[in-house]
């Protein structure tokens, strides 16, 4: 490959990379599955009963550095959607649920936690890097989904759950 190809070349590959990642998150437009988890409160919670909201379900766990970093900004963008109609179900892997309940109190996470110690649910939505965050509209629709987090992935999040409450 000449010099003067190998521009052309790295563009072009940056845009079917990009190309991919978009083709990717918008590709999930496929009914959420239904499943119901226990809270920490010891209720149980049902995916179904939120019909008509917008959904939020971000799969995490205790020993994994980007949930963590995670959490602060899905807490943010919980406080000011809520009152919008967006619903966020935190659904936790931990094997351990007392690792898991003592990292919810130190971050003082706001949003229902859920306990998929079994990995029943993750299965279900096929979960293979966490964190794994999705949005599914009021149709029940899975929208988006987002494997990872960076800081900014949250204006990412913003931009789309913005376009799914105005619906």
């Amino acid at each position: 490959m000449s010099g003067s190809t190998r521009p052309l070349y790295r563009l072009l590959l940056t845009f079917l990379l990009a190309s991919a990642a978009v083709a990717h998150a918008q590709a999930n437009e496929e009914p959420a599955p239904d499943f119901a988890l226990r809270t920490m409160d010891n209720q149980n919670l049902r995916l179904s009963e939120f019909r008509g909201e917008v959904v939020m379900l971000n799969f995490w766990a205790s020993w994994c550095g980007e949930c963590r970093q995670s959490i602060p900004a899905l807490t943010d963008l919980y406080a000011k959607y809520h009152r919008a109609g967006l619903v966020l179900l935190s659904i936790n892997v931990d094997d351990d649920m007392n690792r898991a309940t003592d990292l919810v109190r130190g971050l003082k996470m706001s949003f229902p936690v859920l306990f998929d110690n079994r990995k029943e649910v993750s299965k279900l939505y096929k979960v293979d890097a966490m964190p794994l965050t999705l949005l599914i509209d009021r149709e029940g629709v899975v929208r988006y989904s987002h494997n990872g987090y960076r800081l900014g992935d949250e204006e990412q999040f913003l931009e789309r759950l913005r376009t799914l409450l105005k619906e």
